[in-house]
């Protein structure tokens, strides 16, 4: 092995300032991999400008004496990287987790996120600040959660469709006004990150251990929509049907994603827009307008303030039909009803299936959700036995009632990355399946596929 010094300070001092440092290295590794410098004098034009252009010229000039030094250590034979283009990936998009969650709230017609920082949830808001003038949006860094969400579900009454972006300790301050979304059958939706917890945690690690939390998170009865996306391809299709579920039930939608998928990056083929239509619930009120109108499917007519005669009341308290405080017995118990049972069950008989990869007939099936899809699916190609098939589940909760036969006769497996196995809880609690082997990771790091591949051999032996 041998160790080449490159003078980062001294040429960046060459520049102007120690400060290119940066720009120096980054121009060296640009030069090392033969990219192509007018790439990154792009990037450091947009990435610069609102520091003038004596900035930007500085860092061009930094990134440019980077370069050619990177090119002539590959020259003189001093360093050898051998990079070959693939055109055949020309017309994919690099991707993060985060930015497919930003793009996909986007897509699906967010125009206001609310949001106080937390890792690892804080890179969609700052993506969306960066870009809140491009997209005629609304980003709003707050005092705390409690007045995110509050705000959030302020924006979704005037109108608007908003997003709150956090992780297990801020969603835990949320719980409460959730609670009064659920009352109030106010639309919001949710990005939530997990880390490992209890508490502080592991602030920069993974874990999906904020199921339950999510499952359960304020007083009362009411129901809410689980979703955790499995790829990143899935955060940005996910994310954007979120705010059509919250628009057309009325309830909290919670996207659950972690660290380990929101700081993933990798090539996507082109994001197919015309699978995402906003599609928009909001009535006109008439002049004897019910706001809480008792319904089959539970499901009321949602108007906003200043479209129609009517008068638009929402309330946190129990209410008539009309919205207004009442304490009557009977008229509670059927607003209880409406939006604990009636409104459920539609959203269940609407709920999306799990994907299963692999043979139906296949006698041991491994359950997963969220971000383990990929690291579970190629384990399984590796394992290469006709037996095993794979279960993902990415609409988490509410469950149809009629996929318990997709585990009729089976031996099941369960892998997820928290110490209860609380995606098997749930299985059992809705749907009462019980899962006869778990195999559990809670150390703060994700699964591998050599990993999973020993625990799914020493399973079948």
């Amino acid at each position: 092995m041998n160790f080449i010094e490159i003078p980062l300070s001294r040429m960046a001092k060459e520049v102007g300032s120690p400060l290119y440092l940066n720009t120096v290295a980054a121009g060296v590794i640009a030069g090392l991999f033969y990219a192509d410098i007018e790439v990154l004098e792009e990037y450091l034009r947009k990435r610069f400008a609102s520091k003038g252009e004596k900035v930007v010229d500085r860092n061009i000039e930094a990134a440019i004496k980077g370069y050619k030094l990177g090119r002539t250590l590959c020259e003189e034979g001093i360093v050898g990287v051998e990079v070959s283009r693939d055109r055949s990936v020309k017309d994919e998009i690099l991707l993060s987790g985060t930015e497919a969650v930003a793009l996909g709230a986007l897509a699906g017609g967010m125009n206001f996120l609310s949001f106080y920082p937390m890792s690892p949830s804080t890179g969609v808001a700052v993506f969306l600040a960066q870009h809140a003038e491009d997209f005629e949006i609304i980003v709003e860094q707050v005092e705390d959660e409690i007045s995110a969400i509050n705000m959030a579900l302020g924006a979704w009454f005037a109108g608007a469709r908003a997003m709150v972006t956090t992780s297990g300790g801020g969603f835990a301050l949320m719980t409460e006004a959730i609670s009064l979304a659920g009352m109030a059958e106010n639309p919001v939706v949710i990005h939530l990150a997990q880390r490992p917890s209890p508490a502080t945690g592991l602030p920069t690690r993974t874990m999906q251990g904020d199921l339950n939390l999510a499952l359960h998170a304020g007083h009362g009865e009411f129901p809410r929509i689980i979703l955790a996306p499995g790829s990143i391809e899935e955060a940005f299709y996910l994310t954007a049907e979120a705010f059509n579920l919250a628009d057309k039930y009325q309830v909290p939608v919670i996207v659950m994603t972690d660290e380990y998928l929101v700081d993933t990056y990798y090539n996507i083929p082109d994001i197919e827009l015309d699978r995402i239509k906003v599609e928009k619930y909001i009535v006109e009120a008439e002049e004897d307008y019910k706001r809480y109108k008792l319904t089959e499917d539970g499901i009321s007519p949602r108007a906003i303030p200043g479209y129609g005669k009517g008068i638009i009341v929402a309330n946190g308290n129990e209410h008539d039909e009309y919205g207004d405080i009442t304490e009557d017995g009977e008229l509670s118990r059927l607003m209880q009803e409406k939006r604990a049972i009636k409104k459920l069950e539609t959203i269940k008989k609407n709920a999306k299936l799990p994907k299963l990869v692999g043979d139906k007939n296949a006698k041991y099936l491994v359950i997963g959700w969220g971000s383990t899809y990929y690291v579970i699916k190629d384990a399984l190609e590796q394992l290469n036995r006709d037996d095993v098939a794979f279960l993902h589940f990415s609409w988490v909760y509410p469950l149809r009632d009629d996929i318990k036969e997709l585990f009729d006769g089976k031996v099941l497996i369960d892998i997820e990355g928290n110490v209860t196995a609380q995606f098997a809880q749930l299985l059992k609690k809705e749907i009462g399946v019980n899962v006869s082997y778990k195999i559990l990771k809670y150390d703060g790091r994700p699964f591998s596929v050599e990993e999973i591949l020993d625990a799914l051999k020493e399973v079948l032996e």
